[in-house]
């Protein structure tokens, strides 16, 4: 008798964004008349192609987010909480150090199921998605729920004391807020065909927010996020042309073969950069950065949720996760 290996797929997307709006423009000029810089007019939007983005309430929080996706997420499924045995909150940001952001989430969704934190900068609600994915495989849970809640707009700094200081921040600028949502189960046909990564861990003090830890527990300085963008940008293209070859060589697909391919986007130059190399087709893609700035890990699962209604059984999708670290990341996901 032949067997037929499981298949675990994505039954269900949504994304949830917060209501507040600050374009670029307003950024900039909150930042140049706190510093008292001379920075000349439209830098922000002429350097990364962001016009906007959504930036939570001060009173809205990394749970929020993620809480207002998960219930859109089940609700769509016609589920509770309680249908749900695995809930991972899979996030560069999180509501506090201890306990894990997961227990707010489940807390509020009213679920029991074992929670806990995935955390891989922008790769993290990917890596959220794999791992609930290999818990079923394992028959460690049946039906997973994949979360992501990311502020990441309370990592730019309000001033900036010099333009030296300025070039360590300005990647800081690019970001929004988001949250974003998957079910993660047991399906007959489709799934998740093919999963890749690639670290360069060597590379870990590029960028990134470097308080709240053991290394600097307190102190405003390492609170905002700081890094080497052009270091960063130089990384990510040496290795990334080489795992989407490698992605296309294992699975025999190629561009032709994707309904979609979701990218995560930093800035618009970025972007065009990495297609320019690797070939990406720009009708596949879901642009998402102009509008809603760098999400940081939810940049993935908004993209999904917006292309969802358009893609039918057997269409096939191909998501690519840069983060911080630094890795890259990706997944072929076929609608079941």
């Amino acid at each position: 008798m032949t067997m037929t290996a499981p298949r675990v797929g994505i039954t269900q997307v949504a994304s949830f964004l917060p209501e507040q709006q600050v374009t670029t423009a307003d950024l900039q000029r909150r930042v140049t008349v706190a510093s008292g810089l001379p920075l000349p007019d439209g830098m922000f939007a002429q350097t990364t192609g962001i016009e906007t983005r959504r930036v939570a309430a001060d009173d809205e929080y990394a749970s929020d987010l993620a809480i207002g996706a998960g219930r859109l997420v089940l609700e769509q499924a016609g589920l509770d909480a309680l249908d749900v045995d695995l809930l991972l909150f899979a996030s560069a940001t999180r509501d506090m150090i201890e306990p894990a952001t997961a227990h707010v989430v489940q807390a509020a969704l009213g679920g029991r199921a074992h929670a806990l934190d995935v955390t891989n900068a922008c790769n993290s609600f990917l890596n959220g998605i794999d791992l609930a994915r290999s818990m079923i495989l394992a028959g460690r849970a049946r039906r997973a729920l994949v979360v992501t809640g990311e502020t990441p707009t309370r990592a730019m700094r309000p001033r900036l004391d010099g333009m030296a200081q300025a070039r360590r921040s300005f990647a800081g600028y690019t970001f929004g807020d988001a949250g974003a949502a998957v079910l993660v189960e047991p399906v007959a046909t489709g799934g998740i065909l093919d999963v890749d990564a690639e670290t360069h861990s060597r590379h870990w003090s590029a960028g990134g927010i470097f308080g709240g830890g053991s290394r600097h527990p307190r102190g405003d300085e390492h609170t905002y996020f700081t890094g080497d963008g052009h270091r960063l940008r130089g990384v990510f293209e040496k290795i990334g042309l080489g795992l989407v070859e490698r992605v296309n060589h294992r699975t025999g697909l190629t561009w032709d073969d994707y309904a979609r391919v979701l990218v995560h986007q930093v800035t618009m130059p970025y972007l065009e950069r990495f297609v320019e190399i690797a070939g990406v087709p720009v009708d596949k893609l879901e642009v998402t950065v102009p509008e809603l700035g760098n999400m940081a890990s939810a940049t993935l699962g908004v993209q999904l949720a917006r292309v969802r209604s358009r893609l039918r059984p057997g269409d096939r999708v191909l998501l690519l996760g840069l983060g911080g670290g630094v890795s890259l990341m990706t997944m072929v996901w076929e609608v079941s």
